[in-house]
C-alpha cells in the first residue's frame, strides 16, 4: 500500500500548489483570528452595558415610540434592549466562525490521507471543503462577514442616535464624557457627541462595502475570477472599522453620565393614559371601551390645559362612571413600570432577571 509521510515542509509545498486556493486559505486563517478579536470587543461592550444596567436599575425615564413619549420605563431597560441585540450579533459571529473555519485545500490535493492529518496538519480547521470548484470561487464567508458587520453597526448606529438625542439640551438625559465629545470651533457653549455621530457614519461605510461586494459576486461565472480580488479590501476595511467602533462604543458607555432628576422630571401624567385604561379593564370593562374612555379623559385634560392627573372625579365620571377615588393609585410612575413583571418587562424584578440572564450568557460565551 502506498503511503505518505507528510511533514510540515511538504504541507507548505502543497499550499503553494495553487495561488488561488492558497490565498483563500490565508483569508480564512486571517478572518478566523479577526473574528476572535471582534468577539472579544463585543463581549467587552456587552459586559460594560450589563453592569451599568445593574447599577442604574432604579432610574426611570420616558420610553418613546414614533419619537413621541410613550410609557415610563427603566433606564436600564433601554440599555438592555441594545445589549440583547448585541448578544445576537455575538451568536451570529460564532456561527460565521464555523463556516469560515473550513479548509479550501484538502479534498482537491489530499483525497487519501485526510482522516489522519486533518487536525494535526491543517491548522485547526474544523472541516474541509468537499468541492474544489466551490472552494476556489465562493466567497460566501466574506459576504456573510460583511453582512454581519452591517447588522452589528445598524444596532450601534441606532443606539448612537438615541444617545445623541438624549444628550441634547432639549433632553439633557445624558452627558457624553469629554474624551468622546468635542467643542465647537465657533460656539464655546456646544459639546458635540462626535464619537456617536462617527459611529452612525461608519455604519454607512460598512453597508456600502457589503452591497458593493454582493454586486461583484452576482455576475461571476464558476470558479476563480479576478473580480474576487475585491474581497480583501472589503473584508479588511470592515474589520478595521468594526474593531474601532466597538472600542469607541465601550468607551462611551463606560464614561457616560446620566441626569436621573431630569430623566424622571420628563415623565408626565399623560404617559399614564394606558394605565388609566387598565384601571377600567380591571373593573371588567373591555379594553377597546376602556381605551376610548381614557382617550376622552386625555382630550378633556388637553381642552382644560391641565395635566391628566389634575382632572377631578367629576371630569373622570364624565368619561366613565366606574372611576372612583382609588384611581389616584394610577398616577404613580413606579407602579406603572412595576406592573410589567413578566419576563422581558420593565419591573425591577424583570430587569434584574434580564441582567442575571445576560451575565450567565456572558459566562457561557466567554470561550
Amino acid at each position: 500500500m502506498f503511503t505518505f509521510n507528510l511533514d510540515r515542509f511538504f504541507l507548505q509545498m502543497l499550499f503553494m500548489a495553487t495561488s488561488q486556493l492558497q490565498v483563500v486559505t490565508d483569508m480564512r486563517l486571517w478572518l478566523r483570528d479577526a473574528i476572535s478579536t471582534l468577539k472579544g470587543d463585543i463581549m467587552q461592550l456587552i459586559s460594560t452595558m450589563v453592569e451599568r444596567a445593574a447599577v442604574e436599575i432604579d432610574v426611570l425615564f420616558p420610553g418613546y415610540t414614533h419619537m413621541q413619549r410613550a410609557q415610563p420605563i427603566r433606564w436600564s431597560h433601554w440599555i438592555l434592549s441594545y445589549t440583547v441585540a448585541l448578544s445576537r450579533d455575538t451568536e451570529r459571529l460564532e456561527e460565521i466562525h464555523k463556516r469560515v473555519n473550513v479548509l479550501p485545500l484538502g479534498r482537491y490535493f489530499l483525497p487519501f490521507v485526510l482522516s489522519q492529518i486533518e487536525q494535526e496538519y491543517f491548522l485547526s480547521f474544523d472541516d474541509i471543503s468537499i468541492n474544489s470548484m466551490d472552494a476556489t470561487g465562493q466567497r460566501d464567508f466574506v459576504a456573510e462577514f460583511l453582512f454581519w458587520a452591517s447588522l452589528c453597526l445598524t444596532h450601534l448606529s441606532r443606539m448612537s442616535e438615541d444617545l445623541v438625542l438624549y444628550s441634547t439640551k432639549e433632553f439633557s438625559f445624558v452627558s457624553i464624557s469629554d474624551a468622546y465629545s468635542t467643542g465647537s470651533s465657533l460656539m464655546p457653549q456646544k459639546k458635540n457627541a462626535d464619537s456617536l455621530e462617527l459611529i452612525r457614519s461608519k455604519a454607512g461605510r460598512v453597508f456600502g462595502r457589503c452591497a458593493g461586494f454582493l454586486m461583484t459576486l452576482k455576475g461571476l461565472p464558476s470558479t476563480y475570477n479576478k473580480d474576487l480580488q475585491e474581497d480583501k479590501e472589503a473584508m479588511f476595511d470592515c474589520y478595521d472599522t468594526v474593531h474601532a467602533i466597538l472600542q469607541v462604543a465601550t468607551g462611551v458607555m463606560s464614561t457616560l453620565s446620566i441626569n436621573p432628576k431630569v430623566m424622571e422630571g420628563a415623565l408626565s401624567s399623560d404617559m399614564l393614559a394606558t394605565d388609566l385604561a387598565y384601571y377600567l379593564v380591571r373593573k371588567g370593562v373591555p379594553f377597546r371601551e376602556a381605551h376610548s374612555c381614557s382617550g376622552k379623559a386625555v382630550s378633556l385634560a388637553e381642552s382644560k390645559n391641565i395635566p391628566l392627573n389634575q382632572l377631578t372625579m367629576d371630569d373622570l365620571h364624565n368619561t366613565s362612571p366606574l372611576f372612583d377615588s382609588d384611581v389616584s393609585a394610577v398616577w404613580n410612575y413606579t407602579n406603572s413600570v412595576e406592573q410589567y413583571n413578566t419576563p422581558g418587562g420593565t419591573s425591577k424584578s424583570s430587569v434584574t432577571a434580564q441582567v442575571q440572564q445576560l451575565r450567565e450568557w456572558l459566562k457561557a460565551h466567554k470561550n
